[in-house]
């Protein structure tokens, strides 16, 4: 019987013919990536970022019974929740286990992509690219799997797919991308670039995958809901974000210019379409000048490809030393907070609601439920309770998004979370925690009059930190 081909194969007649000696160096480079990989990732075993907490906690919703958009509130698209769902919302090693394999899983699609544009070593260049970029970097934009980090696969899954003249699973793919996050409408368009004559099929393939997710949501009655909350409240938290684009843009070349680099020799030698997909992703992910630094994860697939098959232009440059030295950098400013997190002051407020959360757990009873005030769905995700009424966290209450709650108290949406906030207050948990007031008095729970009867229902029973644990006093 034939040998398998090995992940990386190089394209042509000799791709089948690998030896078994032949695939000893790859399975030790894939067992040795993957380690890395997981390491990484266990580092974090104790520890929620912000965006995969908000996706836990609404993930414990639907365990419970509830459907998203129409029973409680969630404002990204469903195949994030459904993502969480898959591994039943477990924190702690199933999750950073999860983590981990899907970075691998990333890395194997960069790895055949780029094998089949050039050889099996740009395949083993451009997955070892992906991961380590996806380790050194900002913690919040690598390690939660948020929609623009799932997006990643489906992406070089999509490109990869047109350049290979497949343009109906590529399109379902970038219908994939679309149902992670709006900005996977990006995705179609890169793949539409590889392979231009298939735009129909491209389009046909994209619209299967949304069009089946649509109906279910018409189905269920929640499609007005997925409306309102993923594209109405989607455009007005990017339509107030703060500015800041072109600088944050200027830093993440700065970290990654051992991929920019070996990039720009490839594009100095070959007429190659990655620049275009490359120049293309700059442009979306400077859309409206405010960007989060995840949304910089867009760059990564194309330059990790261009890199991968520039390196062997990179003469008379000392290729190896200088990437050695690029390499450095983001592995010295990055690399020491994977032995820092029981100390550092960005984990501090995840410690904080691991405490509260441990509070409520002692003192819950089989039928409790929970709420929060201010952005703090990591105290659901630890407490495992459900949440009562629609609302996972303050944002839809007080209208200020969560990326600017703690120092901002201008709404996006003022009459929106008015009504809300009526809503809300004919919902009764048995906990409420007040994990805002004490960051940003100024939207302190007890500064909205409307919500005052309702919150003299509670007493206050324990604290962690700045975060107040109240329990039910009186009778509703």
């Amino acid at each position: 019987m034939a040998p398998a081909p090995a992940l990386c194969a190089r394209r042509g007649p000799a791709a089948g013919q690998t030896t078994v000696n032949a695939r000893r160096p790859a399975a030790l480079f894939w067992i040795c990536l993957s380690a890395a990989v997981l390491a990484s990732r266990l580092a974090h075993l104790h520890l929620l970022w912000a965006d995969e907490d908000y996706h836990l906690a609404a993930a414990l919703q639907s365990l419970g019974g509830k459907l998203p958009y129409r029973d409680f509130w969630y404002d990204k698209p469903p195949l994030n929740l459904a993502f969480y769902l898959a591994f039943g919302a477990r924190t702690g090693a199933v999750l950073r286990t999860v983590d981990a394999l899907f970075l691998i899983l990333c890395c194997a699609l960069a790895c055949e992509f780029a094998a089949k544009l050039w050889s099996r070593r740009e395949g083993f260049l451009a997955a070892s690219a992906m991961a380590f970029f996806l380790i050194f970097y900002l913690p919040p934009a690598v390690l939660p799997l948020e929609p623009d980090t799932l997006m990643l696969a489906p992406h070089l899954a999509a490109v990869s797919l047109a350049w290979r003249k497949k343009p109906f699973l590529a399109g379902i793919a970038a219908g994939v991308a679309f149902q992670f996050n709006v900005r996977g409408a990006f995705v179609l368009a890169f793949a539409a670039l590889f392979y231009p004559a298939g735009i129909p099929a491209l389009a046909l393939g994209f619209f299967l995958p949304n069009a089946l997710v649509f109906l279910w949501l018409a189905a269920a009655g929640a499609l007005m809901d997925y409306t309102g909350q993923v594209w109405k409240w989607g455009w007005l938290y990017l339509r107030n974000a703060p500015s800041g684009g072109p600088l944050r843009l200027a830093g993440w070349f700065g970290f990654h210019l051992a991929l920019l680099i070996p990039a720009l020799a490839l594009w100095l030698r070959e007429r190659s379409r990655t620049l275009v997909w490359f120049a293309l992703a700059v442009l979306f992910s400077l859309f409206g000048l405010r960007n989060a630094p995840r949304y910089l994860n867009l760059l990564l697939p194309p330059l990790v490809i261009a890199a991968a098959g520039g390196v062997k232009w990179m003469k008379p440059l000392p290729a190896a030393p200088l990437l050695a030295a690029l390499l450095a950098i983001p592995a010295i400013r990055f690399g020491p907070r994977y032995f820092q997190l029981s100390s550092w002051r960005d984990t501090a407020m995840d410690r904080e609601s691991r405490q509260a959360a441990a509070l409520i757990a002692a003192a819950a009873k089989p039928g409790d439920s929970i709420f929060v005030w201010g952005y703090r769905p990591d105290i659901v995700a630890f407490a495992r309770l459900p949440v009562a009424g629609r609302f996972l966290d303050s944002q839809p209450l007080t209208g200020v998004p969560a990326d600017r709650h703690l120092f901002d108290s201008r709404p996006v949406a003022e009459n929106w979370a008015r009504a809300n906030r009526r809503e809300l207050a004919r919902a009764r948990p048995s906990f409420l925690v007040d994990g805002l007031s004490a960051y940003n008095p100024k939207l302190d729970i007890r500064g909205f009059p409307d919500l005052a009867p309702w919150l003299a229902l509670y007493c206050p029973i324990a604290r962690a930190g700045a975060t107040t644990i109240y329990a039910r006093c009186a009778p509703p």
